[in-house]
């Protein structure tokens, strides 16, 4: 009995230290305030994934003409400005990066993004987006706070701009960007929604029809309650 709860408390210790390790150190992150209800950020998100994400980083579990009925992208619209690799509409959103060259390209191949935001968060993706800094020790010449050693060049800079690092390990303001700095947040955080979206396309609908069982659940209850009643009323 004494070894099998050494046995025991060994195997949860262990279990314990390694969600420990996974989790990694703590991050502060940054609130990215998604509304799934949006459908212009969405919209705008998900052009931003086309332009910038879609060449290295796939969304094989999410098809085109899924995501243009739940963005409200009529069909031609959404061939003409959001599909450039002549798929048709009812396929995944895949690339054509080879994995093997990919993964000698930047030391492993660029993940799927579909159920990043749930894997991170929509507030690590948001954080991390804005976190990158000048590192000449890197391959790409720039490193980030949130995820260090990252093998991925910042694709955004001519949008953001660059930015370094302070001795408090602080990210400085980015300079010479196109856009401002609450512009980039904007996108940003309109490509953080949109990826939150195709984690789970069915949130809101699974979360409104939660309310409407609870709904029902509670006026069976109140019925059900009264009609118990009537039938133990004559019962002592």
């Amino acid at each position: 009995m004494k070894n099998l709860i050494k046995v025991l408390t060994f195997g949860i210790m262990a279990f314990l230290s390694t969600l420990a390790l996974a989790a990694g150190p703590s991050i502060s992150l940054d609130k990215a305030n998604n509304d799934l209800t949006d459908k212009e950020s969405l919209k705008n998100g998900f052009k931003t994934y086309i332009n910038y994400c879609l060449g290295c980083h796939q969304l094989q579990y999410q098809r085109y003409n899924r995501t243009f009925t739940d963005l409200g992208i009529e069909e031609a619209d959404g061939i003409e400005n959001y599909m450039y690799t002549g798929e048709k509409p009812g396929d995944h959103i895949t690339n054509t990066m080879p994995e093997k060259q990919a993964a000698a390209w930047f030391g492993t191949a660029p993940p799927d993004l579909t159920l990043e935001a749930r894997l991170r968060s929509p507030d690590w993706i948001y954080t991390y987006m804005r976190s990158f800094y000048m590192d000449s020790k890197r391959p790409f010449g720039v490193n980030n706070t949130v995820f260090k050693d990252v093998g991925m060049p910042h694709v955004l800079q001519d949008l953001q701009g660059v930015s370094s690092i302070d001795e408090h390990g602080n990210v400085t303001p980015a300079m010479g960007g196109s856009l401002t700095t609450e512009e980039y947040d904007i996108l940003i955080r309109d490509l953080t929604n949109f990826l939150e979206y195709v984690g789970e396309p069915s949130k809101l609908e699974r979360e409104s029809m939660g309310v409407k069982v609870l709904i029902f659940l509670f006026v069976f209850f109140i019925l059900a309650y009264f009609l118990k009643r009537e039938y133990w009323k004559d019962i002592h």
